[in-house]
């Protein structure tokens, strides 16, 4: 197995490897170590997965997340999100975003597969958060070190509501708001991140709300630096696997034709220490 990088902050094509055969725990570790490395691996030319295949390879890695939101129609099985558009306008994965961080502990990572590609447009684009803090000044990482910001799933409920003309038809007590920190560190490699995203942040904790939302508009023009990138052309049967805590992602919404993936998302283990933005919660910290 070998590992490519493919842009500059983040991104690594990965070869000899067939994910629908089983793994052994040294090529698993190795994948692993690659993750944190790269931060987002493209796997090409791999075999359509079932969905025992694809629980099976995501269990490796952590605990199947149950999609909190599931498309009205879906047929996909348990635990698997059929992300299936012939018509992306509206959707809340044209903005770059990390996955379900109103969460207490959102995803570690997503394996993602595509089984149905638009002859042309549908990419993904990846963005790193580590490039993305660094990006900053040195008085903006100051200013923003040790602050919080919410989280809450209503916000991007209510825009699909204005969009479509809709009632969300879900209960917000169900998912009350969380604090994340806006300066995370990643809980394995322990590195700074920034931890803010379009779909989910609502605001920063402690300063004036104005403050607040002319900082989150500016993050999130920044995230969108060309620097921070790397871009995925899917085909048929790609699979990746990305870093959820240290990385954000859009789908470029520049097609008409039906696109098909299959993604499911992971939470850390039982077993595993919590991420960062959990253990802060418990102390107090966040």
């Amino acid at each position: 197995m070998k590992f490519k990088r493919v842009a500059g902050a983040l991104g690594a094509d990965v070869m000899g490897i067939d994910l629908a055969q089983p793994l052994s725990d040294a090529t698993i570790e190795e994948i692993h170590q690659g993750l944190l490395e790269h931060l987002v691996l493209f796997f090409r030319d791999q075999k359509i997965l079932t969905a025992e295949q694809h629980i099976a390879l995501a269990t490796r890695f952590g605990d199947p997340e149950p999609p909190p939101f599931i498309p009205k129609g879906s047929t996909a099985p348990p635990n698997v999100l059929a992300l299936d558009q012939a018509d992306p306008t509206n959707s809340g994965a044209r903005h770059f975003h990390a996955d379900n961080t109103f969460r207490p502990v959102p995803p570690l990572g997503a394996i993602l597969q595509a089984r149905i590609v638009p002859e042309r447009g549908g990419d993904t684009c990846f963005a790193s958060m580590y490039a993305a803090y660094e990006g900053l000044s040195p008085r903006m990482r100051a200013y923003l070190d040790g602050l919080g910001a919410y989280h809450f799933y209503w916000q991007m409920m209510e825009r699909q509501a204005r969009k479509r003309g809709t009632n969300p038809g879900l209960d917000p007590a169900s998912y009350p708001p969380f604090k994340h920190p806006v300066i995370a560190t990643h809980p394995e490699t322990g590195r700074k991140l920034l931890f803010v995203n379009y779909n989910w942040t609502t605001y920063i904790d402690e300063i004036p709300a104005v403050e607040s939302d002319t900082i989150l508009r500016f993050l999130y023009e920044h995230i969108k630096n060309p620097e921070f990138q790397v871009r995925l052309r899917w085909n048929v049967g790609d699979i990746v696997f990305w870093d959820n805590r240290a990385t954000q992602h859009n789908a470029v919404a520049d097609y008409q034709e039906r696109r098909l993936l299959h993604r499911i998302s992971i939470l850390p283990h039982a077993t595993v220490p919590p991420s960062l933005m959990a253990r802060e919660q418990e102390q107090g910290t966040t």
